[in-house]
């Protein structure tokens, strides 16, 4: 029982970055995480967590540990949900991921409604746009954008695809005039989402006819919310995915171009980890964030988003 206690204190503390908070979640003193990961430390005479007073940080050893050892308390909860009520009513916390527009959006406003369903569960969401590692990061439920994955142990089951659309602020649009053509973005200002397949490249298709027309960025980043600032601010015209700008657009704060032409559509996913019994908390989450995003998103924004 000690050596499982002491796996338990060594990967919460892992996963959270703190002795503390690992000791919070798992109801016990300071002091006693520390004598636990002391025990493991000692009993496995290797250094598993460097820590100075500003961080901490797994060594080679902790790594590989944290790796096994993840698997083996996750299979330990499957196999205690297998007999008890939490499969019902799913307990403890759920990491889920996904972009800063995504999350702010979509997630935190369905959080209550979930929350009033399952009460017991608590939720981390964990800001990224790009990829983490489930193992290494803690991730139960990642939302991604990519269609396939390296990793063949990654489930990966669609909510559906989403309209791009090309849009700027009035007040660009009255200084640099409105583009007529995919040809003339090459002369505005373009600010673009660096993380996209090929960003500096754009497809357009209008019936049977196809443009590719190669664009310089004004302001490139890796976060749409900033993109999105910068096009309200009058800076130039943005490719985001509708259900990220469909206020602003909305408010007539940004003004779509370009509406005759279709960018491709981009593919959302909800991925986690393959599991011989899928763990309730990632169940219940993954339906009620589809249902959710079915009943609550503006018409138009979604093609075929899933049922």
């Amino acid at each position: 029982m000690d050596r499982l206690l002491q796996l338990e204190v060594f990967s919460k503390t892992a996963e959270l970055g703190s002795l503390s908070k690992a000791a919070e979640i798992l109801r016990m003193s300071n002091a006693a995480a520390s004598r636990h990961l002391s025990a493991l430390e000692e009993r496995l005479a290797v250094r598993l967590i460097e820590r100075n007073t500003r961080r901490q940080w797994l060594t080679e050893a902790g790594q590989e540990l944290l790796q096994r050892c993840s698997t083996l308390l996750n299979e330990l909860a499957e196999a205690e949900d297998a007999v008890s009520d939490r499969a019902l009513s799913p307990k403890g916390m759920l990491r889920v991921t996904s972009s800063l527009s995504f999350a702010m959006i979509y997630l935190a406003p369905m959080l209550p409604a979930f929350r009033a369903l399952y009460p017991d569960l608590s939720v981390q969401i964990i800001s990224a746009n790009r990829y983490l590692d489930f193992i290494e990061a803690g991730i139960d439920v990642a939302i991604r954008t990519r269609e396939h994955e390296p990793d063949s142990n990654i489930i990966v089951r669609r909510i559906g695809q989403m309209h791009r659309v090309l849009a700027a602020a009035p007040s660009y649009l009255e200084k640099h005039g409105r583009p007529e053509h995919p040809a003339d973005l090459a002369r505005h200002n373009m600010l673009i989402y660096n993380l996209a397949n090929d960003p500096y490249s754009l497809r357009l298709s209008k019936g049977s006819t196809t443009q590719t027309v190669r664009i310089a960025p004004t302001l490139d980043s890796n976060d749409g919310q900033i993109i999105c600032g910068a096009a309200r601010a009058g800076l130039g015209i943005l490719i985001q995915p509708l259900y990220i700008v469909q206020g602003d657009i909305a408010a007539g704060r940004l003004v779509p171009v370009l509406s005759d032409w279709e960018l491709p559509l981009l593919t959302m996913n909800i991925a986690y980890q393959n599991r011989v019994r899928l763990p309730a908390k990632i169940r219940v989450f993954s339906d009620f964030l589809v249902t959710h995003i079915r009943e609550h998103s503006e018409p138009g924004i979604w093609i075929d988003a899933a049922k």
